[in-house]
């Protein structure tokens, strides 16, 4: 049996030993012998390529380009998010404790993209408001009514057609021949809201 912590056991702090400054000087020639051997070859093919072209421009300008571009990518690179896990399962939005969270969305653009596509696809096309958008409010309108007031369109009809009022349950129960316009889609909206 393993011992049982105690509180100064969690609120103690062990400090990590000290890097050896030897092997940190080392990490930092190495990158800089490496950033000017990129800087080198970098600034060479590009010569030859404007003299390739027929352009003459003063090595110092093109060194000097060569090392802005490639600090402003290393700053870019320190300052990117974490990328994400490459295997395993991916842990629903929210549910993660620390660290970035890959998988979270903005819940308000995708409730919007979920009406808006339909909305778009069947704007012209009377079958498929008819078959996309019709039973989609109508669950909307079942499902206000059920928190408010305990009841569906399909338990107890004369109650839901008083609640409803005669437009949005005439639209509801009867399809138009077309779509509605925008205009006329926002009152039916305004209207259940109103539930």
């Amino acid at each position: 049996m393993s011992e049982p912590t105690g509180l100064d056991d969690l609120f103690s702090f062990e400090e990590e030993p000290p890097a050896r400054p030897g092997r940190a000087r080392g990490g930092r020639l190495r990158w800089l012998f490496r950033l000017l051997l990129t800087a080198a070859g970098v600034t060479a093919v590009v010569l030859v390529g404007l003299r390739a072209v027929g352009l003459q421009l003063s090595i110092g300008i093109v060194v000097a380009g060569v090392l802005a571009v490639l600090t402003v990518r290393r700053v870019t690179a320190a300052l990117a998010p974490p990328p994400p896990p490459r295997s395993g399962p991916r842990t629903p939005a929210g549910e993660e404790p620390g660290g970035y969270n890959w998988a979270a969305r903005d819940a308000l653009r995708a409730a919007i993209n979920g009406w808006e596509r339909p909305l778009e696809w069947s704007s012209g096309n009377q079958e498929r408001f008819t078959g996309r958008i019709l039973p989609r409010l109508g669950e909307l309108a079942d499902e206000r009514l059920r928190q408010r007031h305990g009841l569906t369109r399909e338990a107890d009809p004369t109650r839901a057609r008083a609640l409803l009022g005669d437009p949005l349950w005439s639209f509801l129960e009867t399809p138009s021949r077309r779509p509605p316009s925008p205009r006329d889609l926002a009152a039916i909206v305004a209207e259940l809201e109103k539930i």
